[in-house]
């Protein structure tokens, strides 16, 4: 989180909502537990959505692929009804699949009663909960975003609707993600942006008008590139320290990162950054490739900057009975 207020602070998401209805789509569509191809009935309830609409007929035969385009590109509520259906077979019981996914992403302060996002008692989330289910929607199904999200109109049943999120317009390096506005939740919009190998998101929610919510993201966006910085500090696999390690077959060990090691910094503090591993001694074996081992800590100025977890990088076995025994006495004396 490069900047933020009232972060955790509980708002009406509009259709905000829709991104964990795509998050759970995408997924039923990876598991494939629904088929883009399939014709999907479209129920009473859909067809008579209240808000924004793709304009689907209970008689005129829709795909799930259209479905999804409707629901992303026009904001459709109809479209967001008849997938919450389709795949669990009542919107009440969709909204139920929606709480235990925003659980398990960490989202604190988000509960949804609809897939919508229209207005309704105990339906809210936070600008930090949107934010992380947008990163979690781009690193989960990067196909299916870049698919749908960056598109600016879409036309079914003979009506062409433009993407409201008018920054798609505005910068070219905007590539989604959703708007949504209802009198109770004033104008929403997550957006989000890739310069160069850097990917930023920016929520601003609650907004008084349209044009509010798009300057105030575009700022959000131009601060967080021009300000802050991100470099690659460790590539995964790159050793950090090989210590000692007794009543194991080897008699050291190699520590060092599981992924690569990413900080995101106002761009004139990595001058000057100090690192620091510290590890529990002595190391016993068994270790096994990827278990934690230590922790790389980041200072600058003598201030804490950063806590990275190492792990082991290679497997250590218990050694033998001599082996062990001859470093039992080498422990005693140590």
């Amino acid at each position: 989180m490069l900047a933020a207020v009232s972060d955790d602070d509980r708002f009406d998401p509009a259709s905000l909502t829709k991104l964990m209805t795509a998050y759970i789509v995408f997924g039923a569509l990876r598991d494939k537990k629904l088929d883009p191809n399939a014709a999907v009935p479209v129920s009473e309830r859909a067809w008579k959505a209240e808000g924004s609409r793709m304009f689907i007929e209970p008689r005129k035969p829709v795909t799930v692929a259209e479905l999804v385009k409707g629901m992303i590109i026009q904001s459709g509520n109809d479209a967001t009804i008849a997938l919450a259906e389709a795949v669990a077979g009542s919107e009440d019981t969709f909204a139920q699949l929606m709480n235990r996914e925003a659980k398990r992403l960490g989202l604190k302060n988000s509960n949804f009663m609809n897939a919508t996002g229209l207005p309704a008692k105990d339906h809210y989330a936070s600008a930090r909960d949107m934010a992380t289910l947008a990163l979690a929607l781009i690193r989960d199904f990067p196909a299916d975003y870049a698919a749908h999200y960056s598109q600016k109109e879409y036309a079914y049943n003979g009506i062409k609707q433009a993407n409201r999120n008018r920054l798609l317009w505005m910068d070219t390096t905007v590539d989604g993600v959703k708007t949504g506005f209802t009198e109770a939740a004033g104008y929403c919009l997550v957006a989000s942006a890739k310069r160069g190998d850097r990917r930023l998101v920016s929520v601003v929610m609650g907004a008084q008008s349209d044009a509010l919510r798009v300057s105030e993201n575009q700022k959000l966006l131009n601060f967080g590139f021009l300000a802050f910085d991100t470099q690659r500090l460790y590539k995964k696999g790159d050793t950090v320290g090989s210590p000692e390690i007794f009543k194991g077959t080897r008699s050291t060990i190699k520590l060092g990162f599981d992924r690569d090691v990413w900080l995101t910094l106002p761009r004139e503090r990595f001058t000057g950054l100090k690192a620091q591993l510290e590890t529990q001694q002595p190391f016993l074996a068994p270790y096994s490739v990827g278990q934690k081992a230590g922790i790389m800590k980041l200072t600058r100025d003598n201030a804490p900057v950063a806590e990275i977890p190492v792990v082991a990088l290679e497997d250590v076995p218990v050694a033998g009975f001599l082996s062990r025994g001859w470093d039992t006495i080498r422990l005693f004396f140590r």
